[in-house]
């Protein structure tokens, strides 16, 4: 058995960042990662100030390095379970598979913590359109900020399915004049189609068969009635679903959307359990994920103090 103050669930921006945070505070530090980052597909992430365009694995493992450094320890593996343990903490349940690289593997070990954080994000669940998966990360693309410099002013799409779909690619006019909206026929209003013309966004209405590629790039998007319409890049609005299998026997609350409440620190409605990152805040981009990593681990570190000041004072009284 192993014990620890704080276990980290995922080693992402948010697992890592909360990671040091607690490491440089004396923390004993376990982070359990997958090694399977959401933004894995991608070449690099943008708008992280200092490491804007670095590559998605060189910044995890430079993150690594960086909570090493300071004492903590990262393991590959997957955790099953979180079973509780008295009124704060909890088994951490491993299975031993994993991926990740740079640390010893799980082996299906049991360890103690303190406290848990959750930091296992989401996934994206794309709609089931030919040819689409393929290209994900490279011309299909969901996050403009992220993506829409560099495929600034190419001619560019948006599949959309739902009323959503019309301001999202009002947004995506930022970065192209040529912008096209493929949408199933009968969704729009008079309103909304007014909008798109008064800013010079196409209307393809019908129902999108596949997307084209050629030498391993889009090339266009082909529609049931057999138009093929040129497009450079196409945003897609993917389902975001949270990656929340180790809560699944804790009974967390959530919203009416599934996502994870929070108490403003990143502590679930279960005491103990802090979570940070997209498996709470969907919208979440690296660079915010790092920044909720932190503020959980300060909170955790403030918990973890009064704990021991409780502590303290037990040990104290009974003349330890």
């Amino acid at each position: 058995m192993s014990e620890y103050d704080v276990v980290v669930i995922g080693g992402g921006a948010a697992g890592l960042s909360a990671a040091l945070v607690l490491s440089r505070a004396g923390r004993k530090v376990l982070v359990v990662d997958s090694g399977s980052p959401r933004n894995a597909p991608a070449a690099h992430m943008h708008g992280f100030l200092s490491r804007d365009g670095m590559p998605p694995r060189e910044f995890v493992a430079l993150g690594r390095e960086e909570v090493q450094g300071y004492g903590g320890e990262v393991l590959d593996g997957v955790v099953l379970e979180l079973v509780p343990d008295g009124t704060s903490g909890f088994w951490v349940l491993l299975s031993g598979e994993g991926s990740a690289g740079g640390g010893p593997n799980a082996a299906g070990r049991r360890i103690s913590a303190r406290r848990v954080l959750v930091a296992t994000g989401l996934r994206d669940e794309l709609p089931e359109i030919e040819g689409l998966a393929e290209l994900w990360a490279k011309d299909v693309l969901h996050c403009p900020y992220c993506h829409g410099y560099e495929v600034r002013d190419r001619p560019l799409g948006v599949i959309g399915a739902s009323a959503d779909s019309v301001r999202y690619v009002q947004l995506i006019r930022q970065w192209a004049k040529d912008v096209v909206l493929f949408v199933p026929t009968g969704l729009l209003s008079v309103q909304q189609r007014t909008e798109l013309t008064a800013r010079a966004i196409g209307i393809v209405e019908g129902t999108v068969r596949r997307v084209v590629a050629q030498d391993g790039h889009l090339s266009g998007v082909e529609m049931t009635d057999g138009r093929l319409v040129p497009r450079g890049a196409l945003f897609v609005p993917p389902r975001f679903v949270p990656n929340n299998g180790p809560l699944n026997g804790l009974a967390c609350e959530t919203d009416d959307g599934g996502w994870l409440v929070t108490d403003g620190t990143g502590q679930t409605s279960v005491r103990g359990v802090y979570v940070a990152g997209n498996l709470a805040n969907p919208r979440a981009q690296v660079i915010t994920a790092a920044s909720e990593g932190s503020v959980a681990a300060a909170a955790i570190n403030a918990d973890l103090v009064e704990e021991d000041i409780r502590e303290a004072v037990r040990s104290f009284n009974l003349g330890y």
